[in-house]
């Protein structure tokens, strides 16, 4: 089996963020959902992986690079126009072939990897297995409607008026068949070729496909505060650990649940857990809470923060109020003047500046 990761997408639910970074290279638990996803995909024993890219294409070869880091061979596909999930499909044949394959969307997140899902499919006579979940808002989602035995009924593509709560999780595989489907569906009202009518075609021809319905959590990062519940949901299954090389002085307090990187320095500070520090991170009379986690090179002085993620070579210091629900993007400083805000609550994107009035 090969992999299929789409990398594509401007990330718009996520500005002020990814005006400058590609939505699928933002961190939970300082690593890039684009790197989960791929080792995901890598430890269900595939090692060849396309990954269809967008207007962040440059970003994405850079940060990839070949793969090897993972053990994989990556390949690049770039789609000139974002004309939907079957158009990914459709464009990356050549590179698929005949083989079969698994496609994941390279900003979601889901609790148990795939390996068994993957291992199931593999060795199996079905020609494709979608992934469902039940959601409060299927109206935003592909949704499945299926009949009692378990088998689909039908596929919508965000319905005004969902007959079912189950959406599509943005990982499905497939075999050679689905190339017929996307050549045999027509663009959506949106302009697109969706991948739930490509899936339909699959049914309503008699092809077999299989629903699996995940009762994990999943999270499709495209919201701020999705980034937030997903690197709540990957810090509380994280093995925590201390590098060698991170400094905690005697004056401080560091859970035990808590990952400190190469480099970290912790000074009369307290550091609680769930969450993590990246290397060469400097925390001084500070409160770091739970569900926090701080990527490297930040510096992090006279504040308080929790439930919150900060990107590489920001600077916080002097804030009164404990900063909570925040998104605080690469290289930003945030500061206090005379005044005390009884709150922050802030998204902040790359190189900001961000002063309490």
């Amino acid at each position: 089996m090969k992999g299929l990761i789409l990398s594509g997408g401007k990330g718009t639910r996520l500005y002020p963020l990814t005006y400058t970074r590609a939505k699928q290279l933002i961190p939970v638990a300082n690593e890039p959902v684009l790197f989960r996803v791929i080792r995901a995909i890598r430890d269900a024993g595939i090692s060849e992986i396309g990954v269809v890219t967008g207007d962040t294409d440059a970003e994405i070869r850079a940060a990839v690079g070949d793969g090897s880091r993972w053990g994989v061979r990556v390949t690049f596909i770039p789609q000139e126009s974002p004309a939907g999930l079957a158009h990914a499909v459709k464009i990356s044949q050549d590179y698929l072939g005949e083989d079969r394959f698994v496609m994941f969307l390279g900003d979601n997140v889901i609790e148990g990897g795939i390996s068994t899902l993957i291992e199931q499919f593999a060795h199996s006579e079905w020609n494709s297995q979608i992934v469902l979940t039940r959601v409060p808002d299927p109206q935003h989602f592909g949704v499945a409607e299926l009949n009692e035995d378990g088998s689909i009924k039908q596929l919508i593509e965000k319905p005004s008026d969902p007959q079912s709560d189950l959406a599509l999780v943005g990982i499905y595989m497939f075999d050679a068949s689905v190339f017929d489907a996307v050549s045999g569906i027509e663009p959506s009202r949106r302009g697109e070729l969706e991948i739930t009518d490509a899936i339909q075609w699959l049914v309503t021809h008699g092809y077999g496909v299989r629903a699996y319905v995940h009762r994990g959590w999943w999270i499709d990062t495209g919201k701020p505060l999705d980034m937030l519940s997903a690197n709540a949901h990957v810090l509380d299954e994280m093995n925590p650990g201390v590098d060698a090389s991170a400094e905690v002085a005697s004056d401080s307090e560091v859970g035990r649940r808590v990952t400190l990187q190469p480099g970290v320095q912790i000074r009369n500070s307290t550091v609680r857990g769930p969450s993590i520090i990246g290397k060469n991170t400097i925390i001084e009379n500070a409160y770091v809470g739970p569900y926090t986690s701080i990527y490297h090179d930040c510096v992090l002085t006279n504040c308080e923060i929790e439930h919150s993620i900060v990107l590489e070579g920001s600077q916080i210091s002097g804030v009164s109020t404990r900063i909570v629900d925040s998104m605080i993007g690469r290289n930003a400083e945030v500061g206090r003047t005379l005044r005390k805000p009884k709150a922050l609550k802030m998204n902040l994107g790359d190189y900001s500046n961000f002063w309490l009035p």
